[in-house]
């Protein structure tokens, strides 16, 4: 049976964006204290942006802390969230190939969370924030977002057409590519690779198939999908396997992390998924 979904007023935009690589949405919640909320990695480098009067916290293996930029990579060692009653969020998902050229920070960030400051500089952070605050509704807060953004990717340095297509085809494959394969197509030798994939993308290209795979087999198993059929389906060797990176990537059991409110939200947040 699927989770109920988190009570969160969300907004998504009405269609697709122009800028590719980059998905949006905007929780709010008047009455609702946002508490202890794990994030579940995904193949997307995620930008959530505080709204509201007060900050998010965070909390990881550095600790406790407030931010209100926050920039999280494409896999967080146990990372949860928080925020007050009336909290206001922007959270800005973007392709690695995109957050490498918007972000300006290669091979990064892909690990604990950073605040944007740290990447743009606090005044264009800041300046970033405010546009989005003073905006009247969260139409116009999406178009701001993604005008600015697209700015930033002009200006930026796109990652090599190698490394963009073996990351299109590991997402395409659900994570059962090869490596051997995707360097055949590349035109390049394995440990080219595997080396450029990781300096601009940020995690291995084998890190990144498990990381593909993973993803889809958690929200199969939020929507009550039973964990040994995910397993046959999703190219995991069996139960236990898919047992043992789900704790890899999250600490959890497969049925705990199947309930979290993260991913309870996708149906509405996230419909379409791809990256």
């Amino acid at each position: 049976m699927r989770v109920p979904r988190p009570s969160w007023n969300i907004a998504v935009p009405a269609g697709p964006g122009r800028l590719a690589g980059l998905r949006m949405a905007g929780f709010s919640d008047r009455a609702t204290e946002l508490r202890n909320l794990q994030l579940i990695p995904h193949p997307s480098v995620t930008v959530a942006l505080n709204l509201g009067g007060t900050a998010l916290s965070l909390h990881d293996g550095a600790g406790s802390r407030t931010c209100e930029r926050m920039v999280v990579g494409l896999a967080p060692d146990a990372v949860r969230a928080g925020g007050d009653r009336g909290f206001a969020c922007l959270q800005l998902r973007l392709s690695p190939a995109l957050a490498h050229a918007v972000l300006g920070a290669p091979g990064g960030p892909y690990g604990e969370p950073v605040d944007l400051d740290a990447l743009w500089g606090r005044a264009a952070a800041e300046r970033f924030q405010d546009l989005l605050r003073a905006a009247g509704s969260w139409p116009e807060r999406f178009a701001i977002a993604e005008r600015e953004l697209a700015l930033r990717a002009e200006e930026g340095r796109a990652p090599d057409p190698e490394v963009a297509h073996a990351w299109r085809r590991l997402t395409a494959d659900h994570g059962l590519v090869r490596v051997e394969r995707l360097a055949r197509e590349t035109g390049w030798s394995r440990k080219r690779l595997w080396s450029r994939f990781r300096e601009q993308i940020g995690l291995t290209p084998q890190h990144a198939a498990r990381l593909v795979r993973f993803d889809r087999a958690v929200h199969r198993l939020a929507a009550g999908a039973p964990p040994s059929r995910v397993a046959a389906e999703s190219g995991y060797a069996d139960q236990s396997h898919l047992h043992r990176d789900v704790r890899a990537f999250t600490g959890a059991t497969p049925s705990a992390v199947a309930g979290t409110p993260f991913l309870a939200v996708d149906d509405v947040a996230w419909a379409d998924r791809r990256h």
